[in-house]
């Protein structure tokens, strides 16, 4: 058996003539909205979101409002099993990059927007569910996350990774809808309010074992915080037009997933609960399945079961016994 599995990037624009291929993760943000009757508009539409949210925060310099453009990409990596050249489709995320028309620059952007993986599905969607049947009381199986973190791990240390991407990924998410969100008194120019949990949350465990850290921060004129994992040091390590590319990408893809906590018309106070049920809130112009979304996860995940984790346990077993994170 080889010292680690070997990673292999494939990578597509995402613009408004995008089509899912076959071998996409469907449940991804963009291959739902790449979808159906008006998937040319949602992709139109979710652009021009995204590029007015970055001129609107990246203002200096910028008097019309039209200096930047956000251009994306879908890196697809698939994770080498066995040396006879067996693979599977592993992650997918967003890079972002950066087009400055004033200076005729592009700029590369950060990695890790919109992260979705087959085995964090399985994880959630099929071991997770498997875990609680018939119990009175939920709890998280035993060493929950630790293959899918090793695995992450693995991927962002190879030398792949380090071939494709200057920097470590930031991954961009939600915040919780059962945790309350204080704010505090440190603000950042570009991120915003900084606020803190009342608690650690799953997403945080299951995400610390990937090695990663999160901070939240509300950026200015946004409805309420985002949760921002990563390496290192955020706020010193990455520059503020990266950094913006990122909010401005994700905050644009929860106002269209969640409108009840992103575009909600009151925005977050001192003392914040996320609320899903919440009616005052106004709906973007873009067509997204989020039901059909949650039902694919479910797929995905049983799929990842068959395909990669009965199939390749003791491959896996022993990965995880000697991977040191």
């Amino acid at each position: 058996m080889k010292k680690d599995f070997t990673f292999n990037i494939k990578s597509v624009s995402l613009d408004e003539n995008y089509h899912p291929s076959t071998n996409t993760r469907i449940t991804t943000n963009f291959a739902n909205l790449a979808r159906g009757e008006y998937r040319k508009a949602n992709l139109r539409n979710a652009l021009n979101m995204i590029n007015n949210r970055f001129n609107a925060l990246a203002h200096w310099d910028n008097t019309k409002g039209e200096r930047y453009a956000v251009e994306l990409e879908i890196v697809s990596v698939e994770i080498g099993i066995e040396d006879g050249g067996e693979s599977f489709p592993s992650i997918e995320i967003l890079k972002t990059n950066i087009v400055d028309h004033k200076t005729n620059k592009r700029i590369e952007g950060i990695v890790g927007n919109n992260f979705s993986s087959y085995v964090r599905d399985y994880d959630f969607s099929v071991l997770l569910q498997e875990h609680n049947k018939g119990k009175s009381q939920f709890s998280i199986p035993d060493d929950f996350g630790v293959l899918h973190g090793k695995l992450f791990q693995s991927f962002v240390n190879s030398d792949t990774y380090k071939q494709n991407f200057k920097k470590p990924p930031v991954i961009c998410l939600s915040v919780s809808d059962n945790k309350t969100y204080n704010r505090t008194e440190n603000q950042h120019p570009v991120l915003g309010v900084e606020y803190e949990p009342n608690e650690s949350s799953l997403t945080e465990q299951y995400f610390k074992k990937m090695g990663l850290q999160v901070r939240y921060f509300m950026p200015q004129n946004s409805a309420a915080p985002l949760a921002l994992f990563f390496f290192g040091d955020l706020l010193n390590d990455y520059s503020n037009l990266e950094l913006i590319s990122t909010i401005s990408t994700m905050e644009t893809f929860q106002k269209i997933y969640r409108p009840e906590i992103y575009n909600a018309n009151a925005t977050a106070g001192k003392s914040y609960k996320p609320n899903l049920k919440n009616l005052d809130h106004s709906l973007t112009q873009i067509v997204y399945d989020r039901e059909e979304r949650g039902k694919l996860a479910n797929e995905q995940g049983k799929f990842a079961q068959e395909h990669f984790i009965k199939p390749y346990q003791t491959v896996l077993e022993q990965f995880s016994t000697r991977y040191l994170s």
